[in-house]
């Protein structure tokens, strides 16, 4: 004991040569030198962070950048629990305690201090990401729909180095735990496929972004609503009926998907098929078409409307009127109000809306069956 008792205090080499007095001296009280060193390390520890913060945020509010200010936050609290650990280590070797004890509480505190790394590293991730999100000239491919598949990437690569140290700090070997974790991950993989495909789908779908929060989109099974949000697991669509339906994400990989809001803008293009008499006036029909979509509120000025005629039909000469509104989700109303005022206006301007008709050509009529009984 003795022995390890003079190992213990003996003089650290990084130790000013000014201090080695002092060090001497409180040695011979070993509690006395621990308390003494737990204190003036917890005192630099709070100056360590103190400093940063000053200096950091003093940065961040010039650069009015408030995520960076976060970031040196927790860059300071990390500073200062690597000081204080450096601390308590320090004091916990001028004990006379035995190795075994020395090395069990070190250990308890090294895997106290990997957690508060794990939290911070997992802060700090986040922070990341969402600072290269705001880049959006740099970092195109970081931003709010890609945000939780990064996130959830970043989060495991930590707890898995985080799990790792803390397995090598009580010198536990890893391989028999890493094929457990196989064995296990294969059992998973086959009773969770259908988890699985949704989970993997839903990676390729953030990442690949066919659409995004607020657009409208169509599938080939027939959905069409706007996208309310987008999970790891399932898409939700709002309908125009209000209701909200969940699409797990394998189906929607495998489907077709109209996005009506992509594109160069979220301006729709709607199509009113408008039949005319043969006889009309062509110029007319088309001025007349022009003006009410140029009339309407919601219509856009920009691109302007325009009348197409289609062709000839059966019964009617074919046109269209093609014109655009500001979002998808107003197809419909637009569509019944120009319908309404088209009618309106062909009525005024004695502009024929004709309907099929047949003409029916009778070779002979036969006589009734009593004229030819008489006739007989």
């Amino acid at each position: 004991m003795n022995e390890s008792t003079e190992s213990a205090i003996e003089t650290p080499s990084w130790l000013p040569a000014w201090l080695e007095v002092l060090w001497n001296i409180l040695a011979t009280y070993p509690f006395l030198l621990a308390i003494v060193v737990v204190v003036t390390g917890l005192c630099l520890a709070y100056l360590v962070r103190r400093f940063i913060l000053f200096w950091g945020l003093r940065i961040s509010d010039k650069a009015n950048a408030d995520l960076l200010g976060q970031l040196v936050r927790v860059g300071a609290r990390v500073a200062a629990l690597a000081v204080g650990y450096i601390s308590l280590v320090t004091a916990l070797h001028t004990l006379p305690l035995s190795e075994f004890a020395t090395g069990i509480i070190v250990r308890i505190l090294l895997s106290f201090l990997l957690l508060q790394l794990m939290r911070a590293a997992l802060q700090a991730s986040r922070i990341a990401l969402e600072m290269l999100g705001r880049i959006r000239d740099r970092f195109a491919i970081v931003e709010e729909r890609t945000l939780p598949l990064f996130d959830l990437m970043m989060t495991v690569v930590i707890v898995a180095i985080g799990s790792y140290a803390l397995l090598q700090v009580w010198d536990i070997d890893a391989t028999a735990w890493l094929a457990s974790a196989g064995v296990i991950g294969i059992a998973v993989g086959f009773a969770a496929r259908d988890t699985l495909a949704n989970l993997f789908a839903g990676f390729f779908i953030i990442a690949d972004a066919p659409y995004k929060l607020g657009d409208y989109i169509v599938l080939d099974s027939g959905e069409r609503g706007e996208v309310t949000k987008v999970g790891i697991r399932s898409t939700r669509l709002l309908t125009r009926d209000d209701v909200e339906v969940t699409i797990p994400n394998s189906v929607i990989a495998n489907s077709k998907i109209v996005n009506e809001s992509g594109g160069r803008w979220v301006k729709y293009r709607i199509r009113i098929k408008v039949g005319v008499a043969y006889g009309s006036d062509v110029d007319q029909v088309v001025d007349v078409l022009e003006d009410i979509a140029e009339s309407h509120s919601t219509v856009c000025r920009e691109p302007t409307p325009r009348v197409r005629m289609r062709g000839f039909g059966d019964s009617s000469l074919d046109f269209e009127l093609l014109c655009w509104i500001e979002r998808p989700e107003q197809r419909g109303l637009v569509s019944h109000e120009l319908y309404m005022a088209i009618y309106k206006a062909l009525d005024r301007h004695n502009i024929e809306i004709p309907f099929p008709q047949r003409d029916l050509w009778v070779r002979d009529i036969p006589a009734p069956p009593a004229a030819q009984s008489m006739n007989g």
